[in-house]
């Protein structure tokens, strides 16, 4: 296409190709790869007025579909808040302000698919310029390729963060998405690493090194170290997690929402347990210890379940599934390892103890023998009973 300027775009693995005629006429070339399991129905580019930041509505858009023939019928179209509503998106005439001159596609099977457009854009610097071009992408796998209607694409977070002001004349480029894009990684590293590695390691400590079947002076220490130290990374990851939630206002993961939710709440209540737990002498303490634990355990559970649903939203690179599936899979070792020799020292130690019982037990009958078998005559009679029927 003899382009002179390309980058790769933050999301959906595609790539931006642009060439400069003048302040306002520009040739844009819009790709997507393919291959046998990720194969678009429908690939889309658009400029989006300024001087806000990007949005899905306003823009003017070329849009690629592909035909049964394996060709791409392209066309304009004009996105309104009636396409967010789930309105049907049909194609334009023309756009008000933007002109289009030139429009093509292409399709390279197993490669590609792209769009090719000459934009002649109006002039007016503060709506369009291309010093800070608003620009929007799109992939979508549903389409009425008869009338050329795009149906709703997903809405995962790539989908939703397709969006750019970008430099044409530098090739730089701001997202808002991208800098959220960072903020989800470090909401995920400190849930992994506080929630879901250093709590599970505190409770493997309490269970296994406070008194059976190994005994640690400092178990307690660790314990709670573990613990303070998880929660607090923890609750940093949460307080993120909160933020990028109330700044998402076009979607929400409820799911995600409500179980970070119940563990922030549990996982504090439990914390409370270094200030208000109950004294061993305390009646009530035997229950209370049953339900700290329990509570534990249900905790982790939720835990996991949260951290693969927040892997799941994010799709990230198969690096965090796989990282995360080795921790659990180390404790889950380390925690079946534990129970194994736990019971095999308890029936070990059970059986010793039953020869060494019953042992006792003869010993005591060997030594109360004598004293029963004195002949006939009630157990009372002595030697000082037989004595006196001889004086008589």
């Amino acid at each position: 296409m003899n382009i002179t300027n390309c980058k790769k775009l933050i999301t959906l693995g595609a790539e931006f190709g642009w060439n400069i005629h003048s302040n306002n006429q520009i040739d844009i070339l819009f790709s997507i790869k393919i291959s046998g399991d990720h194969r678009a129905k429908w690939l889309a580019w658009g400029v989006n007025p300024g001087p806000h930041r990007p949005k899905m509505v306003g823009t003017r858009a070329i849009i690629g579909i592909s035909q049964p023939n394996g060709t791409l019928a392209v066309r304009k179209y004009n996105i309104t808040s009636d396409t967010r509503l789930g309105c049907r998106l049909q194609p334009s005439q023309d756009f008000d302000d933007v002109i289009v001159k030139t429009m093509k596609g292409d399709v390279q099977a197993d490669k590609y698919m792209s769009i090719f457009a000459t934009l002649i854009l109006p002039p007016n610097p503060a709506a369009y310029n291309i010093s800070k071009l608003n620009h929007v992408w799109q992939v979508g796998f549903e389409a009425d390729d008869v009338h050329l209607e795009p149906k709703m694409h997903s809405t995962a977070l790539q989908n939703v963060d397709s969006t750019e002001t970008l430099n044409l004349n530098s090739g730089r480029g701001i997202s808002i998405g991208h800098r959220r894009h960072h903020l989800r990684k470090v909401h995920g590293i400190l849930n992994i690493v506080g929630w879901g590695t250093l709590l599970p390691l505190g409770v493997i400590i309490a269970r296994y090194y406070r008194k059976y079947p190994f005994h640690c002076q400092k178990w307690k220490v660790l314990h709670v170290s573990c613990q303070i130290v998880g929660y607090s990374l923890g609750t940093a990851g949460w307080a993120i997690g909160l933020w990028l939630g109330h700044v998402s206002r076009h979607y929400s993961f409820h799911t995600h929402r409500i179980l970070a939710m119940f563990i922030f709440a549990f996982t504090t209540l439990q914390m409370l347990a270094l200030r208000l737990k109950p004294t061993e002498s305390d009646d009530y303490r035997k229950y209370w210890d049953m339900y700290h634990h329990f509570l534990g355990y249900a905790l982790l559970a939720a835990i996991s379940v949260n951290i693969f649903n927040g892997i799941a939203i994010l799709k990230p690179d198969k690096t965090w599934l796989w990282a995360y599936i080795g921790v659990l899979s180390v404790f889950a070792v380390i925690a079946l390892g534990m129970e194994i020799f736990t019971w095999g020292k308890f029936i070990s130690t059970k059986n010793r103890q039953v020869p060494t019982a019953t042992a006792t037990v003869s010993a005591d009958n060997n030594a109360e023998a004598p004293q029963t078998s004195q002949g006939p005559g009630p157990p009372s009679e002595g030697p000082q009973a037989n004595k006196t029927r001889i004086a008589n």
